[in-house]
């Protein structure tokens, strides 16, 4: 299965270029899984012609750069914005899986409709998760997660597609399901883990080869 998985932009001015990313680890998880990772560039005159001719059939939206609209963001990038807006259009289109890691999460979430906040000690620490009266057996193996973001999603700022699966200790949205497709936010990075976790392999495996959630 081919697996499109969106990258970051950084800019490196002493050469002058504008860079698309992405961790190696994206690759070694994806491996582990039996996925073939396909890079999404973002500075394609027309992605719609060129995911056609990827045989992508599910999607990642990876973490990295804060969405352009955030007051104070930083790091931003414009050109992928619009990629991942237009490649959240296509997965709805085609009914394509979709999981939103980190800034994966929030764009979902505020493509849908809903709103971020700041947020502050998340970055680079590990904290607790606790579920939501509505979390389904996918989750249930999390207890606690990585976490590496300064803007999160309050309960209130849920977009109304969404489900909330588990929250941080503060009570902000750690993960999400839509209420109708196959989609999933979450706030940690499994391409962090070491070694990679069962629990992250099996909610990619039911994402993306359509395994039935229990409630």
């Amino acid at each position: 299965m081919r697996i499109g998985i969106s990258q970051r932009v950084e800019v490196v001015a002493s050469y002058g270029e504008h860079r698309d990313c992405l961790d190696q680890q994206w690759f070694r998880f994806l491996e582990a899984l039996g996925f073939t990772p396909v890079p999404i560039p973002n500075s394609l005159s027309n992605l719609n012609e060129w995911l056609a001719s990827t045989g992508i059939e599910g999607l990642i939206l990876s973490g990295g750069n804060d969405l352009t609209h955030l007051p104070d963001a930083s790091n931003t990038s414009a050109e992928r914005d619009e990629t991942e807006r237009t490649l959240l259009s296509l997965a709805r289109e085609r009914g394509w899986p979709v999981i939103g890691v980190c800034r994966g999460l929030q764009m979902m979430n505020v493509w849908l409709g809903g709103q971020l906040t700041p947020v502050s000690g998340h970055t680079a620490v590990r904290h607790a998760v606790t579920p939501t009266e509505q979390t389904n057996s996918w989750f249930h193996p999390y207890q606690d997660v990585n976490s590496f973001h300064n803007w999160g999603i309050a309960p209130e700022g849920l977009a109304a597609e969404l489900i909330p699966q588990l929250l941080s200790p503060e009570g902000d949205i750690e993960a999400y399901v839509h209420c109708s497709l196959p989609w999933a936010g979450i706030m940690w990075h499994p391409e962090r883990e070491a070694p990679f976790t069962e629990r992250d392999k099996q909610l990619f495996n039911r994402i993306f080869r359509g395994t039935p959630c229990k409630h």
